[in-house]
């Protein structure tokens, strides 16, 4: 799997004009399923987001996760982060996961999360989806596992 995490301060995806998911202060974590991703790397990855100290504490260090502040989560799936660009000038897909699988493991990776993080939104998996979001810092960061 691969996520880009970034710390917002408030984050929503929309599919044909309709919110499908919004959230204030937290994470908005893009994640894309490689073929060889299992249920073992999505645990992971669910423990790496919710208990990752990016939040600033009372002294503005980060020193605190999304659990710690109380935040929320916003959950998008974007199959291009597994892009292969090296040859030619068309990004090649062969690594990521087939839609089927790619949905079992973004499906399990929401589910996870919510056990750890109050609130947990969604996109649509495999929708056309527009992101907005303003981005608290900027902090971004890339999982890979």
């Amino acid at each position: 799997m691969k996520l880009v995490l970034q710390r917002v301060k408030k984050a929503s995806v929309s599919v044909d004009g309709s919110i499908t998911g919004n959230i204030g202060p937290g994470l908005l974590i893009l994640l894309g399923v490689h073929e060889q991703d299992t249920t073992e790397t999505a645990d992971f990855l669910v423990k790496k987001c919710s208990e990752l100290r990016i939040f600033s504490d009372q002294n503005d260090k980060m020193n605190l996760s999304v659990k710690d502040i109380d935040g929320e989560a916003l959950v998008v799936s974007q199959f291009t982060l597994l892009a292969d660009c090296n040859k030619g000038r068309r990004p090649n897909f062969t690594s990521a996961a087939n839609p089927e699988k790619g949905n079992q493991l973004y499906t399990y990776f929401v589910n996870r999360l919510r056990e750890q993080i109050r609130r947990v939104e969604t996109g649509v998996f495999g929708a056309n989806m527009q992101v907005e979001l303003i981005n608290d810092g900027p902090v971004t960061l890339i999982l890979e596992k």
